[in-house]
Formats: C-alpha cells, sequence, structure tokens
C-alpha cells in the first residue's frame, strides 16, 4: 500500500525553524519527523510513499536523494566523483514519489493533485508534523472493517498546561503533562478509499478538515479509530523540545520500530 504525507505547509507557527528549512525536516534526534513518521509507516511494510511537496519542498528532495551522505563520515573527490564512506548506514528501501502540489495549495487540493499517483483502492494519508504509535496494522484492519470512505485516528493530545486532580478542594495530584481526557482530535493517521477524491477539488483552496470532511461525515462514511496510546504533532518550539527530550532519554514511544 501507499502513505500520502502532506509536507507542503509553510508552519509559520514554528517560524523560528521554518524560516529556514520546511516542517517536516526539524529534526528529533539529529533525524528529520518525516523520517520518524515514514520509520512508523515502514515498521508495518508500508514503503511506498507519495510526499505533497510546496513549501521549500527542494530541501526534502536533497535530504532523501542524499541520504547516504547524512549523519555520515565519509571522503569525496570531487575530480573523480568518488565517495568513500567510513562508517557503515543503513539506507531505508523506500519508493518516493516527490509531488510538487504548489506553494499556496491546501490540504485537499494537495490530495487532489496526487489522485494519478494512487494505485490501488486504499490509501494511508498523515501529516508530515506528527508521531504516533499507532498500530498501523489495526487501523488498516478496522478500516476494512467497517468499509466506510474514511477512517481518522481519534487521539487525545497531552494537556497544554499542568493538570489538577482535584477531591473537593484538595489537590490529589498535580502532573505536568497529562492526556486530556475530554473528547478526541484529528491526529492524522487517515486511510481512505480512493472514492475519497470525489469530495476534493484541485482549487488551491480545498481544505480537506473543511466541506471534504464535513460532506463525508454528513454521508456517514466517516468514522473514527481510537487510538489511546502516543501522539504529538510539532507545532511549536516547546513541541520540538519535548519530542527531543523524549527521543534523548530513551522514552520516544513512538519509535516501534
Amino acid at each position: 500500500m501507499q502513505a500520502v504525507i502532506l509536507c507542503g505547509g509553510k508552519g509559520t507557527r514554528l517560524r523560528e525553524e521554518t524560516e529556514f528549512r520546511p516542517k517536516p525536516l526539524i529534526e528529533i534526534g539529529n533525524m528529520p519527523i518525516l523520517w520518524h513518521i515514514m520509520k512508523t509507516y515502514s515498521h508495518y511494510g508500508i514503503k511506498d510513499f507519495i510526499l505533497c511537496l510546496g513549501y521549500k519542498g527542494y530541501l526534502i528532495k536533497k535530504f532523501f536523494t542524499e541520504l547516504n551522505t547524512y549523519n555520515t563520515d565519509f571522503t569525496y573527490n570531487p575530480k573523480t566523483k568518488k565517495i568513500k564512506y567510513h562508517n557503515h548506514q543503513d539506507i531505508e528501501d523506500w519508493n518516493i514519489t516527490f509531488a510538487e502540489t504548489g506553494l499556496e495549495t491546501n490540504t485537499g487540493a494537495r490530495i487532489k493533485k496526487i489522485e494519478k499517483y494512487i494505485t490501488e483502492d486504499d490509501f494511508f494519508l498523515t501529516y508530515g508534523d506528527g508521531v504516533a504509535d499507532v498500530d498501523i496494522d489495526k487501523l488498516f484492519k478496522f478500516h476494512k472493517k467497517e468499509d466506510k470512505i474514511g477512517t481518522v485516528t481519534a487521539v487525545r493530545p497531552l494537556a497544554r498546561f499542568g493538570v489538577l486532580n482535584i477531591d473537593g478542594t484538595r489537590i490529589v495530584d498535580f502532573t505536568k503533562k497529562n492526556l486530556v481526557h475530554d473528547g478526541r482530535i484529528d491526529g492524522g493517521y487517515f486511510v481512505f478509499k480512493r472514492k475519497i477524491f470525489d469530495y476534493l477539488t484541485d482549487d488551491n483552496d480545498c481544505m480537506l478538515e473543511g466541506e471534504p470532511l464535513k460532506n463525508l461525515a454528513k454521508d456517514s462514511q466517516f468514522i473514527a479509530y481510537r487510538h489511546d496510546g502516543f501522539w504529538q504533532c510539532m507545532d511549536t518550539i516547546q513541541h520540538t523540545d519535548l519530542l527531543n527530550q523524549l527521543w534523548k532519554e530513551g522514552k520516544a514511544e513512538w519509535k516501534v520500530w
């Protein structure tokens, strides 16, 4: 199967990072968050990717086409073009389609523009800025069992502020980071049937999270796969610091590979 990853946004809330590179290339533990997302899919046998590029997409192309030199010592001769590597690095066996979907294009239109590259009846889709320990096999089995056009992974995000556990007036527990217990949000990690393209247009204003998904729900063709495990997006510098801290401490729950 194929996994489509949205990589074209400008990431304005992380301008301190995205002024110089696209958001999916912001690093967790010396590798881009995009690589982490793809490693999750790859762990479950999904190795055919379509990247919807936009803002500074050429840097994403450059990263993958030069992946064998990333974080690797090597000697290079400009005249002979010969490269000698000094430490072994496993290179991912992935097929990656780089699709230029426009600088000002919204999510729905980006997906519509890659319709020609979808070769199967179902495909995965997610954002290029969120990691999770979603069981991709279980997600897909759920999608097939429910037999609807669209499935979204519904997650409970970490609370932005400290969570108070109160008994009467007494604080029983104070947790600096905890899951939000009320309600769930769109955590990405979608599965769609090809029929989703009937709900999309290639008009740059078409946003997946707007009319397309509203109409899908109205037609009773949109379902939620509840995920109670780890999920975290990278919307702010605080999120970036948190993910890097978890990685450094060996607590990166999304590292299923």
